[in-house]
Parts: structure tokens; C-alpha cells; sequence
């Protein structure tokens, strides 16, 4: 798995995120192994420091364990655990703002379902 790194938010957090989406599209299955903290940070040219820091968050969520000595794992359930975090995300990010908006602008929830299609018909 590979992605790009930005300047547009922290290197740890594009870790963790990058690690999510593998789970979430299967490339990190369910009990599989991620690469090592070594593996993060020759392949992005970043601190091992970063890259273990980007893992601990997703430790801490719950979304990866440890087996000492040999590495980290996705945890079972992983994927539910990801997909409730980023809906909620979605809501809080896209959602709520455009509902805000479409309130100062007059609109109605039957204009922004009807948009919301439109978009999906395209």
C-alpha cells in the first residue's frame, strides 16, 4: 500500500488515515499484519517516532494490536469500529456544514435531497 503525504495535515495523522483506508478496502485484512514502523518510515522518508505515533492512535482506538516480538495487527472488528468513526466524521465534516449553509440560504430538506440526487445521477 502506498500514498502520497501532504503538507495539509499532520504526518502521523496521514498515517493513521492511510493505515484506516487499507483496512477499510480489505488490504489490511481483519487479524492481518500492517508493515512495521521500520517499513513507514523507509518507505515515506519519515521518523520512525511519526510513523509509531500515527499506529499508537489506532492502538488506542483499538483498530490494531500488538503481538511483541512480531508486529501489529488489525484488530477483529476493526472495520465496523472504522466505518461508525468516519460516518460520524462525514456527518461532522460534510454534512452538518452543508445543513447549516442550506438553512441560511432558504433551502429546503426536500431542495438539498433533490441536489443530493441529482449529484448522484451525474
Amino acid at each position: 500500500m502506498k500514498f502520497e503525504l501532504n503538507q495539509e495535515k499532520p504526518i502521523f495523522l496521514q498515517i493513521a488515515e492511510g493505515i484506516e483506508d487499507g483496512i477499510l478496502t480489505d488490504v489490511f485484512p481483519e487479524g492481518g499484519q500492517i508493515p512495521s514502523i521500520t517499513d513507514f518510515s523507509v518507505n515515506y522518508k519519515i521518523n520512525p517516532a511519526t510513523a509509531l505515533k500515527g499506529i499508537n492512535l489506532l492502538v488506542d482506538e483499538e483498530i490494531l494490536f500488538k503481538k511483541r516480538g512480531v508486529g501489529m495487527f488489525v484488530s477483529e472488528g476493526a472495520v465496523r469500529k472504522l466505518k461508525i468513526k468516519r460516518q460520524d466524521q462525514f456527518y461532522n465534516n460534510y454534512i452538518g456544514k452543508l445543513i447549516e449553509e442550506a438553512k441560511r440560504l432558504g433551502f429546503t430538506s426536500e431542495d438539498i435531497i433533490a441536489m443530493i440526487e441529482r449529484g448522484f445521477a451525474q
